[in-house]
C-alpha cells in the first residue's frame, strides 16, 4: 500500500481498531504514524519496544492495603487518562514477555486493571524479518489487526520531502533522477551502509547544520572530502558517490518537470544535451507518464522537445509513452506529435 492510500483510509477506522504497520526500516513508520495523530489532532506516544525493559512496559508493583498493584508508566498511564495515538514501534524485536503485554494493550486496551482511553488509538509497527533477528507474530494476533504493508512510492517520498521543513530541493532532485537509489531492495550484506528514505532526511539536516547545503555547494563539491564523507555514512558507497557526481555537474541535470512545465525556461538547457543525457531523460519521461495524467501544455511542451531531437530518438521516446499504455497521455500527445513521428518511421524506412 502506499502512503496516500494509508492516509486516506486509516482516518476512518474507529479508535478501538488497532493498526499494524509491517515494512522494511526507514520508509518513514514514524512519521506516517505522527500523520495519523496529526489528522485527528491528537498527541503521539511514540515507544520502541525493542529498546524498552518489562518493567517500562508493565510498571511497577506497589503494594496497596495488602494488595499487589501494578504502577503503569507515565506514557501509558496518559494513554489512559486522555486520548492519543499509541504508536508501539518494533514490536516484533521485543522479548516474548513485553510483546505479551503490548498484546493485552492490543487486544484488550488494558494491561493491568489499567484501561486505554476509548478515543486512544493504538499502532503498532514491526520491520521486516528479513532484516533483524525477530519473533514471528502468530496469525491468531495479526487478526486483531487492520495489518498495512507499506511500501512507499519514490512519489510519496517526494511529496513529503518537499513539503513543511522540506529536504533541500537537490536531494529531491536527486531522487527524482535516481529513484533507485532512494531505498535499498536486495540482499542486505552484514556491516554494510545502505540508503533508506530516512537516511536522506539525516544527511539533509547534518549538511544544513554543517554549512554545506547541497543547494548553496552544488557545483563545487568535486574536491570536498567532507561532503563525501557526510553522503558515505548516511548512504553507503554506491549512493554517496553517485550524490556526490550529481552535485558536482547539478547545474546540468535536466528533469522531466524541466521539459512538461518549464519547457520556455529550459529550453536553451535541454536542448545542449548529449544523446546520452538526452536517452536518459526519455527514460524519466517515460517513468513520469506511468504516474501522471499530463495536461495539453505539458505534451505540448514535450512535443516541441521532440521534434528537436535525432529522428530515432523522437520515436524511441513515442514508442516509451505507447508502451505505458496510458491514453489519456497518449491521446493528446498524438495530437502535437503523431505526424512527426510517422515521417521520421518514413524518413528512416527509405534510407
Amino acid at each position: 500500500m502506499d502512503i496516500k492510500t494509508f492516509s486516506t483510509t486509516v482516518r476512518a477506522l474507529p479508535a478501538d481498531v488497532s493498526v499494524l504497520i509491517r515494512g522494511p526500516h526507514g520508509i518513514g513508520k514514524s512519521y506516517l504514524a505522527q500523520g495519523v495523530a496529526d489528522d485527528v489532532e491528537l498527541p503521539l506516544i511514540d515507544r520502541r519496544l525493542s529498546q524498552m525493559s518489562e518493567g517500562d512496559l508493565v510498571g511497577l508493583p506497589e503494594l496497596v492495603d495488602g494488595v499487589t498493584r501494578f504502577c503503569p508508566p507515565d506514557w501509558y498511564a496518559r494513554a489512559c487518562r486522555e486520548p492519543v495515538v499509541l504508536l508501539l514501534d518494533e514490536i516484533n524485536r521485543a522479548t516474548p514477555e513485553l510483546q505479551q503485554g503490548a498484546f493485552q494493550i492490543v487486544l484488550a486496551r488494558e494491561l493491568n486493571g489499567h484501561r486505554l482511553h476509548p478515543d486512544t488509538r493504538v499502532i503498532a509497527a514491526i520491520n521486516a524479518s528479513a532484516e533483524y533477528q525477530v519473533n514471528e507474530m502468530d496469525p491468531a494476533l495479526l487478526d486483531r489487526f487492520w495489518v498495512v504493508d507499506l511500501d512507499p512510492t519514490t512519489e510519496d517520498w517526494i511529496e513529503w520531502a518537499s513539503g513543511p521543513g522540506e529536504v533541500d530541493s537537490v536531494i529531491v532532485d536527486f531522487i527524482r533522477h535516481h529513484p533507485a537509489h532512494l531505498r535499498f531492495k536486495g540482499q542486505a550484506e552484514p556491516d554494510k551502509i545502505y540508503p533508506s528514505p530516512r537516511s536522506y532526511e539525516r544527511l539533509d539536516r547534518t549538511l544544513k547544520f554543517a554549512g554545506m547545503a547541497p543547494e548553496a555547494v552544488a557545483g563545487e563539491v568535486g574536491s570536498n572530502t567532507g561532503f563525501y564523507a557526510m553522503a558515505h555514512g548516511f548512504l553507503g558507497t554506491e549512493a554517496a558517490i553517485c550524490f556526490r557526481d550529481f552535485v558536482a555537474n547539478y547545474e546540468f541535470q535536466v528533469t522531466p518537470e524541466d521539459v512538461l512545465d518549464n519547457w520556455k525556461d529550459e529550453k536553451k538547457k535541454v536542448k545542449a544535451l548529449t544523446n546520452d543525457q538526452a536517452n536518459s531523460l526519455i527514460s524519466k519521461v517515460t517513468e513520469h507518464c506511468k504516474t501522471n495524467e499530463w495536461t495539453v501544455d505539458q505534451c505540448r511542451n514535450l512535443a516541441d522537445w521532440s521534434k528537436s531531437l535525432p529522428g530515432e530518438m523522437m520515436v524511441s521516446l513515442w514508442n516509451g509513452v505507447m508502451e505505458t499504455k496510458q491514453v489519456h497521455n497518449i491521446t493528446k500527445l498524438h495530437k502535437f506529435l503523431g505526424g512527426a513521428v510517422v515521417e521520421a518511421v518514413q524518413a528512416a524506412r527509405s534510407l
